[in-house]
């Protein structure tokens, strides 16, 4: 499923903060100004989110001439998304949510397992969610569809 809201549906965007691969602790308000790509992905080292990662990483100079920054969140803890993003050489932060709350704010959670469900959020300048894109399986449809949206935008 593929959800783009445009610049009139203005649905304001969870606020969080999350340890990452950065070393630091990431905040959602750090982003104000810039469009902010918020992917988030069921388990690093998994063939799928190594895949999806790997996009936007080598997507990410691209996102940023179009105006955007990238986040990468799972519920892995913040040393396995160090050693995810070091392994495959990502240039984003990749926050740690162990307990799942950055997920259920973004209403991503699974309700069995403790992974997020595969859901890439486009995020505008102000804080608003204007686009939510959904692919299970069509997993390369998360950047592609990104670009797209972000190429209708205003820069």
């Amino acid at each position: 499923m593929t959800a783009v809201f445009g610049i009139n549906a203005r649905f304001e965007a969870q606020p969080f903060e999350g340890a990452s691969s950065l070393g630091r602790v990431i905040r959602l308000e750090e982003y104000r100004g810039k469009y902010l790509v918020l992917y988030f992905y069921p388990k690093s080292f998994t063939p799928g989110c190594t895949y999806e990662t790997m996009l936007f990483r080598d997507h990410y100079e691209q996102l940023q001439t179009l105006g955007a920054e990238v986040l990468g969140i799972s519920r892995d803890s913040v040393d396995t998304q160090c050693k995810f993003a070091a392994k495959h050489e990502v240039c984003f932060p990749m926050i740690s949510d162990p307990d799942g709350q950055i997920c259920k704010a973004y209403a991503v959670d699974r309700r069995i397992l403790p992974i997020a469900k595969r859901v890439t959020f486009l995020i505008d300048r102000e804080g608003h969610v204007i686009g939510r894109f959904s692919h299970e399986l069509r997993i390369s449809a998360h950047v592609s569809d990104v670009l797209d949206a972000l190429r209708s935008l205003p820069r």
